[in-house]
């Protein structure tokens, strides 16, 4: 964590004439070590800045934050330093409040005009507004009073010193400035320790390629929620497979930012270059730690469909191409065995047997013929009939 954090950008108060219009103030980042505050517009003169540190009665200790142990019902007195570092007297708000992890992972204190309900609450000022000489410390002392039924873990919140300043936009109108530095506090309520972190959800998408071949985007959104009683940091890996386990990618290790009791924090991470090999497998490895000890691996997969549909286009082409040769050839052989035979006797079909002139069977050789043959099919035509063709009968 940083020492110091910048000062967060002021709501502002409008007016016009005699009218001032009031809008709530964005919260302020705590500034755990001594920095400059914001530089007034250009133009401006006087220059308000100053620094916020943890002190005691007899100065700066060297401390970066406010950290206390203490049972529930204990009560101590601490010192914040407040630096005047600008040329002219400024006048402070002084109060305690409560943090919380932003959205985006940053370490946040409450808006000035929502009141503190949690270890801000427990923070007390002798006054609330201190007027600070220019180039001068004053060392406030303020109470911290845990109550008697203070839940053990950890309870987190800032001393703040604000100024408010009346600035002119550059259309004339009159704009008052909350302007807020604070040093955190990071009290642990001693009891039983409960550190946990949950992946509430994980969210696959893939950018499917064209070319199979040239990989897509996988992005992987999870959500993380400390479910302790204790503030968290650590890593989450994202690692990416094929099917039967195979990986293809994995994401180098992200910084978790420091999650307070309750906070969600969301986490996305962008993989380039991942085939599509039908079905993709994301795992997230969260590796939490506390501020002494870590905590069991926390995993959770999804997986997200990634078929190559060129590549599966290109084979269903294939088949359909084979497919429709093999029903040529069936339906072609097909078609020749329901094909009939010639008109006319088979070449291996039995020949009938010579019939005489009547028609009747004859049941050998006829008396003079050579071989089987007739007289006329042997030695020629007939002497009794009349070689003319369609010649009449001779009488």
């Amino acid at each position: 964590m940083p020492l110091l954090t910048t000062l967060s950008r002021a709501s502002a108060v409008l007016a016009a004439a005699l009218l001032v219009a009031t809008a709530p103030p964005a919260p302020a980042l705590a500034a755990p070590a001594p920095a400059p505050g914001p530089t007034a517009a250009a133009g401006e003169t006087g220059a308000a800045r100053w620094a916020v540190q943890p002190s005691s009665a007899k100065g700066p200790t060297g401390r970066n934050y406010f950290i206390y142990d203490l049972a529930a019902g204990s009560t101590l007195t601490d010192h914040v330093g407040v630096t005047n570092l600008g040329d002219r007297p400024l006048t402070f708000d002084v109060y305690g409040t409560d943090a919380y992890t932003s959205t985006d992972g940053a370490f946040a204190l409450l808006p000035a005009d929502r009141p503190a309900t949690d270890v801000g609450s427990w923070i007390s000022v002798d006054r609330r507004t201190w007027t600070i000489p220019a180039g001068r410390r004053v060392d406030i002392p303020f109470r911290l009073t845990v109550p008697a039924n203070a839940t053990p873990g950890d309870h987190t919140g800032g001393v703040i010193a604000a100024v408010a300043r009346v600035r002119t936009t550059a259309d004339g109108q009159r704009v008052l400035v909350d302007q807020r530095l604070a040093a955190r506090v990071y009290l642990r309520v001693t009891g039983p320790v409960r550190p946990g972190v949950t992946v509430e959800a994980v969210d696959v998408a893939y950018d499917n390629p064209v070319n199979p071949f040239g990989g897509g985007d996988l992005v992987v959104r999870y959500r993380l929620r400390n479910d302790g009683n204790v503030r968290l940091g650590g890593s989450g890996t994202v690692t990416v497979a094929a099917p039967f386990g195979r990986e293809l990618a994995r994401a180098s290790p992200t910084d978790l930012p420091e999650l307070l009791p309750g906070a969600t924090f969301t986490v996305t991470e962008r993989i380039t270059g991942v085939p599509p090999l039908l079905r993709l497998t994301a795992e997230v490895d969260i590796a939490a730690t506390t501020t002494d000890t870590a905590l069991p691996p926390v995993v959770r997969t999804t997986g997200v469909w990634a078929p190559p549909w060129l590549l599966l286009a290109l084979l269903a082409g294939a088949a359909g191409w084979a497919g429709l040769r093999w029903w040529r050839r069936r339906r072609a052989a097909a078609g020749r065995r329901s094909t009939p035979d010639p008109v006319g006797t088979p070449a291996d079909a039995p020949r009938p047997a010579a019939t005489s002139a009547s028609g009747a069977a004859a049941d050998g050789p006829a008396p003079g013929a050579v071989g089987g043959l007739t007289p006329a099919a042997a030695g020629g035509p007939d002497p009794g009939a009349d070689p003319r063709p369609d010649a009449p009968p001779a009488r």
